[in-house]
């Protein structure tokens, strides 16, 4: 079957026709026929009510009545206002505004701008550069690359800002860089140390901000942040007047088990700007956003800021009222309640596995966001070269088996490493983690006898 569309035109993919819950229905790609299969990923980490609701569905009806197009310089609309606040109450305090966007790359270009206006009206517009860390994925736009570090981006690096402009810090992978004998709360200094020095390295008064994921994810798989890090990296912050940004793309709207992903690893205030996507809408409508703190709120209106620069599909409303009803009803239902504890379970039985096969070398993560990092030797950590190709085996395997996985290479160093991660919708049953964790139990088997370790 021909595609007219760029990626499965290059390269076939399966064709999804419907979905419920956990479950998809697809057309395979190499027989033409359909097929059921599990979404282990919600897509890329996106779903939380499941496929096909049929709430939301009606939702959805409803708010193409009540559709009106606005652009957001000349005339706001209510289901925006009402989204917003829903968001803002559950934090209070957190946050004082809301920027609604279409996706997650656009949401966190928003932020980036938002910082550096920030800085401009304080009267410092000499701070341009954004300190960023090695292994994150922040989007796929130009500006988002830039401050991403992953294969990705190669063949990109010409046409982004400058590296001078995007000074790294390292990430936070205590698995392989926590060195021997060091606790985590000494990894967690020493990591708070580094960024500590390169922001004296590139001059602090240069700096607009330092840009992390709450919880890593697809370029190393759900990495969370040892105690004390992300306070430590607001407090080097804010002690050289730069900005503290979470990007909660991933992480955020509840996949942590948390509605903010931060609340559960940070004691003090949050972050200064924080950006969310995929849950928020999830999968429902295109919907991101970008969360500003009181910091930058307080300084705008004391300088009636102008911003600049509204987008076309900013805070639509049909999304805004999707994606509002998407978000009532996981707090109705308390999905957040049940991806938190179902999510205890997938860890339990991956680190079980871990136990029965020679590929797992860790099992990471937190509340619905799960990763396993494979290796070709558990006492070394030796991962299997690039041309084994085990990721690739491992999800081509899983799929076969009816079960799809986000598997990805390059876990360690942007080449070597292989991982794959489970983020399923927040409705998923302990049931149904059985069935995954033995899909994937199955695969690695087969593999011991088709790889060499």
């Amino acid at each position: 079957m021909s595609s007219t569309i760029l990626q499965n035109a290059l390269h076939p993919i399966p064709v999804a026709v419907r979905g419920k819950g956990i479950n998809i229905t697809i057309i395979d790609p190499e027989t033409g026929l359909e097929r059921e299969l599990i979404d282990a990923n919600s897509g890329a980490a996106v779903s939380s009510v499941g496929h096909g609701d049929e709430e939301i569905k009606e939702a959805m009806r409803k708010a193409v009545d009540n559709l009106i197009y606005t652009f957001p310089i000349v005339a706001g609309n209510t289901a925006s206002e009402k989204l917003g606040k829903f968001i803002l109450d559950q934090a209070p305090g957190a946050f004082a505004s809301a920027l609604f966007t279409g996706s997650g790359s656009e949401s966190v270009e928003n932020a980036m701008k938002i910082m550096r206006k920030y800085h401009i009206e304080n009267g410092e517009p000499q701070r341009v550069k954004f300190i960023c860390r090695r292994q994150a994925y922040h989007g796929y736009t130009l500006g988002t690359l830039a401050i991403s570090d992953n294969n990705k981006k190669v063949g990109m690096d010409e046409i982004t800002l400058p590296k001078e402009q995007c000074p790294r810090v390292s990430q936070v992978y205590p698995y392989r860089n926590r060195k021997d004998g060091e606790t985590l709360d000494q990894y967690s200094a020493r990591l708070v140390q580094e960024l500590d020095d390169t922001f004296k390295a590139a001059g602090p008064d240069t700096v607009i901000g330092f840009i992390a994921e709450t919880v890593t994810g697809s370029t190393f798989g759900c990495q969370v942040p040892p105690p004390g890090y992300l306070d430590g990296c607001r407090d080097v912050c804010h002690k050289y007047g730069a900005l503290f940004y979470l990007d909660e793309v991933m992480s955020g709207c509840g996949r942590m088990g948390s509605f903010h992903g931060w609340s559960r690893y940070m004691t003090g205030p949050g972050p200064d700007i924080q950006t969310n996507g995929k849950t928020l809408g999830a999968g429902y409508v295109t919907i991101a956003a970008v969360l500003i703190g009181n910091r930058i709120m307080d300084l705008f209106k004391a300088k009636k800021t102008v911003i600049q620069g509204a987008q076309t599909y900013h805070a639509h409303s049909f999304n805004c009222e999707v994606a509002l009803a998407v978000q009532q009803k996981v707090k109705r239902d308390n999905l957040i309640g049940n991806i938190d504890t179902v999510g205890k379970y997938i860890g339990e039985k991956l680190r079980e596995l871990q136990n029965e096969t020679p590929f797992i070398g860790e099992v990471r993560g937190d509340g619905g966001f799960w990763g396993v990092e494979f290796v070709k030797d558990k006492a070394t950590k030796e991962p299997f070269s690039p041309e084994t190709k085990f990721g690739y085996k491992f999800m081509t395997k899983l799929f076969q088996k009816g079960c799809y996985s986000l598997t990805l290479d390059g876990t360690i160093d942007g080449v070597n490493g292989d991982h794959t991660i489970l983020s399923p919708a927040f409705t998923i049953t302990k049931e149904e983690v059985d069935t995954i964790v033995r899909l994937m139990g199955e695969t690695l088997k087969e593999l011991e006898s088709e790889v060499e370790y």
